[in-house]
């Protein structure tokens, strides 16, 4: 999960770096782009499924809906957030900016999918750190904050990217583009961070 996520962040950190789209072209920086999303699925994916085997009820059984389960909540609405970039990206590959379905096509899913990774950040903050308002304290937190930091990063982008109707152009294209990659940088270190805590609990048992 962790080599995954940052698979998929090192596609958003580069994308839209100017000098990388002009290497590489827009084409293939649209599929970039898509097969990031495409790797934040599946990590995503993999999360979810995390949970659900943790979450029990009473009676010991696993269900795919796990109102009552915080953490469930936090991984599904992440899940549902990336098939929205999975829309966003894939859509950006054959609309064009100027097109006036742009926004309806391609902002909204982008819009949507920065408001689900926002709550699923918070929401898993605040169960890391033990509330919103705590300070970080342990990997887990620290590695919630980074990727809550990474979360509102994508959120800023979104507004950013929002294509005005009169003059068919961004509202601030250079946002957009900085804050996707710091957002992603963010999430990268995130993902780092957990390959790291996951290598150092699995080393004693490995040692034995």
């Amino acid at each position: 999960m962790g080599v995954l996520f940052a698979i998929g962040s090192t596609c958003f950190l580069v994308g839209p770096i100017p000098a990388f789209l002009d290497l590489v072209g827009p084409e293939a920086d649209g599929v970039v782009f898509f097969v990031g999303s495409i790797f934040f699925t599946t990590a995503a994916t993999l999360q979810l499924r995390g949970s659900v085997l943790a979450g029990r009820d009473e009676s010991g059984w696993r269900s795919l809906w796990q109102p009552h389960n915080p953490d469930w909540w936090s991984s599904a609405v992440q899940w549902v957030g990336t098939l929205f970039f999975n829309i966003t990206t894939f859509r950006g590959l054959t609309d064009a900016i100027d097109s006036p379905t742009y926004n309806q096509l391609v902002w909204r899913p982008d819009a949507y999918g920065s408001v689900c990774f926002l709550v699923s950040g918070v929401i898993a903050y605040s169960l890391a750190a033990g509330g919103l308002t705590h300070r970080p304290r342990g990997t887990d937190a620290t590695i919630a904050a980074v990727n809550l930091f990474g979360c509102v990063a994508f959120g800023i982008s979104a507004l950013g990217a929002f294509v005005v109707p009169a003059t068919h152009s961004q509202l601030d294209a250079r946002l957009a583009n900085s804050c996707t990659s710091i957002g992603a940088l963010a999430f990268l270190v995130g993902a780092l961070m957990l390959l790291r805590q996951k290598r150092s609990e699995l080393a004693p048992a490995v040692g034995q």
